[in-house]
């Protein structure tokens, strides 16, 4: 056998696998990038922190170049071990379960088309050096295929760039066209570090009944879950539209309001949420502002008083507070714990004094109900006429979402974990009777404060929990540093990489007393 043909064959190998590799790569990298919010600069970060993952990608572009030997031995041994890295590299990215998986939007699959392309090209250059005298340079392309798929995909994204503003913008403009045929709709901008998602669906429960109301769902709370929201949703005869705007730069609540124009606005708290991305306290106020900065004179604006950030620093525009503070406009007073949630009052501005019932559990629930009362009270609904719809009020899924298991309790409260959070989620675990348990991965997203706020998050779960699961070691160290600190008893402190294997052990422990699990956040799969 001829050396070309013995090359051929090495280089035929490798392709088959190359394509695989390729293939495995090519999801799970878009899966992550989709998750970073297709952000370059975002996506380099979460590379840089799980730089273990890509050892594979380094080892197949350093065998890549093993068309530089001269010698026909080297060359045979060193594409075996070509073949061999990118079975690595398959496994490497083999599918797993994922808690969102990705999903194939307009813009993935466009995405995905490019980047096609791209690795053609390269190959394309491969299959060309193996019919010249260079035919030894052909695995350099080949490998390159496999072992740069991250690069690529932020490649395919920059090529993609005016195309994907194209779109946006036609359907932006589009949404605009539709929100200025309806000159009677009145909109609501929602925003806040956390509860925003909240407060948005307890006003949306208590006013649908009394008027035509459009809410954004879930948690689209971006420009395109906006723009689609209204180009899917918005009917001539909607009077009332709740819009959700949520924010890690600065500049993307104007954005939204750009797009909306709303006549009133709700502002839930100011926190440290996304303090990595907007680098400073002050960016976050200066960015949840921007909701108040855009309503006009007459608008109404509701802020959480018992915030003491936005106490601190109150926005321009004229404000009416809600909250337990005394000197709230909306004040929530004599909230009790019931065999059915909770109950509590809300004394109105004018001097009346309503009695409200919720399935909800915790405070921070009833503050946020106390929000949406305030603000379906401005559109002229009488608090008497609320009550109902208050006791029908069910918990936004997995923000404490109490879910009777039979032998046991789930407090879910897995999305999206925040300092204020974790404190209001401990606080009502406190308050229940049973064994006490929590499960978590920490908090994210916090910046320089991270550790010091998971520490922190440890030390009052060890004074409100009689057993402690932490979800991934490497990440739940700060917490685990606070447990300690308050002498936590170590038989009763577990450490698990994998969540369903702590349920597993959860579920297999004897207790006399009802055991009743606290879920405090999820992390997605880019964590």
């Amino acid at each position: 056998m001829t050396f070309t043909w013995y090359l051929q064959i090495l280089w035929g190998a490798v392709t088959l696998a190359s394509f695989y590799a390729v293939f495995k790569s090519m999801v799970y990298n878009l899966h992550m990038f989709q998750l970073e919010g297709y952000r370059t600069g975002d996506f380099l970060k979460w590379m840089g922190k799980n730089a273990d993952h890509y050892l594979t990608d380094l080892t197949v572009l350093v065998l890549s170049f093993v068309g530089l030997c001269a010698n026909r031995r080297l060359l045979a041994f060193g594409a075996l071990a070509l073949f061999v890295a990118l079975f690595a590299l398959m496994i490497a990215n083999r599918a797993k379960k994922e808690k969102k998986p990705l999903v194939y939007t307009a813009r993935v699959k466009r995405l995905i088309v490019t980047f096609l392309i791209l690795e053609a090209a390269l190959f394309g250059v491969s299959v060309w050096l193996l019919t010249t005298e260079r035919r030894n340079l052909s695995f350099i392309p080949l490998g390159l295929c496999s072992a740069c798929v991250p690069l690529l995909v932020m490649l395919a994204n920059l090529i993609n760039k005016p195309i994907e503003k194209g779109v946006n913008l036609r359907y932006t403009l589009e949404a605009k066209k539709m929100l200025a045929s309806c000159p009677d709709l009145e909109t609501v901008g929602i925003t806040g570090s956390y509860g925003k998602t909240g407060v948005k669906f307890y006003l949306y429960t208590i006013l649908r009944a009394w008027t035509d109301t459009l809410v954004t769902p879930e948690s689209y709370n971006t420009p395109m879950g906006v723009v689609k929201t209204v180009r899917g949703g918005l009917k001539s005869y909607h009077k009332i539209f709740l819009c959700e705007m949520g924010a890690k730069w600065v500049g993307d609540i104007k954005e939204l309001c750009d797009i909306v124009h709303p006549k009133h606005g709700i502002i839930t708290a100011l926190g440290d949420q996304h303090l990595e991305s907007f680098g400073s306290v002050e960016n976050i106020i200066k960015t949840k502002y921007e909701l108040a900065d855009a309503l006009p004179p007459d608008g109404r604006l509701y802020v959480n008083w018992d915030n003491e950030r936005i106490r601190n620093n109150p926005p321009m525009h004229a404000f009416i507070k809600y909250g337990f503070h005394e000197d709230a406009d909306y004040r929530c007073s004599d909230f009790t714990v019931t065999p059915t949630g909770s109950a509590f009052k809300v004394h109105a501005p004018d001097g009346s004094v309503t009695d409200f019932e919720t399935k909800l559990l915790g405070e921070h629930n009833v503050l946020n109900i106390t929000g949406a009362i305030a603000a379906a009270n401005g559109f002229g609904m009488p608090l008497d006429d609320m009550r109902l719809y208050v006791r029908r009020i069910d918990a936004v899924p997995h923000r404490m979402q109490l879910v009777d298991k039979g032998a046991y309790t789930v407090i879910d409260d897995a999305f999206n974990s925040n300092p204020a959070g974790c404190h209001a989620a401990l606080s009502t675990l406190k308050q229940m009777e049973g064994l006490r348990i929590l499960v978590t991965p920490g908090m994210v997203e916090l910046g320089d404060k991270e550790d010091e706020l998971n520490e922190a998050f440890g030390r009052e779960a060890a004074k409100c929990c009689d057993k402690i699961f932490l979800i991934g070691d490497k990440q739940t160290r700060a917490i685990r540093k606070g447990i300690e600190g308050e002498a936590f008893p170590e038989k009763d402190l577990y450490v698990y990489e994998d969540f369903g294997e702590a349920m597993k052990k959860i579920y297999s422990i004897g207790s006399e007393k009802r055991k009743i699990i606290l879920l405090e956040n999820d992390l997605p799969d880019n964590y």
